[in-house]
């Protein structure tokens, strides 16, 4: 399945092209004009959400569960101003700020007391199992007596 994804800088038909089921609703909030990619994965046990953080570590990151939406945010701030006293040749260092917020609601087949994370190689990992009565059994063949 698909997130819908909610990306200002595409085009409207892709917001339908992706719209699904699984997420009722994706939101993206940034102030420095990106947010990572996001690949959702699902097998017969678990979805997966996958999100490309390069450069970026585990303890950078918030992740909520509130009822059925989960919220994976990051926000980082660099403030310094101009000191003269340590530095003669630093005349100016500039404000850096970014932040992301991204948004899912999950279905009602999630068992929300597992979900697990993880991060690395620059990905975070969000593991989503499925309830187990909604966990599909291999198709068998019966024999007829």
């Amino acid at each position: 399945m698909l997130a819908k994804i909610n990306r200002s800088y595409l085009p409207t038909y892709w917001d339908d092209f992706f719209n699904d089921s699984f997420f009722k609703s994706a939101n993206t909030v940034n102030c420095s004009g990106t947010s990572p990619a996001v690949n959702v994965i699902e097998d017969e046990k678990q979805y997966r959400i996958d999100v490309a953080v390069p450069g970026m570590s585990r303890s950078e990151f918030r992740i909520d569960l509130d009822d059925d939406l989960l919220t994976i945010s990051s926000e980082q701030k660099e403030n310094s101003e101009a000191d003269e006293s340590n530095n003669p040749r630093y005349m100016r260092r500039e404000f850096s700020y970014s932040t992301f917020k991204r948004s899912f609601q999950l279905p009602d087949s999630i068992d929300q007391e597992n979900i697990k994370a993880s991060h690395d190689a620059g990905i975070l990992s969000i593991q989503l199992p499925k309830k187990e009565e909604v966990v599909q059994k291999a198709a068998k063949q019966i024999e007829i007596a």
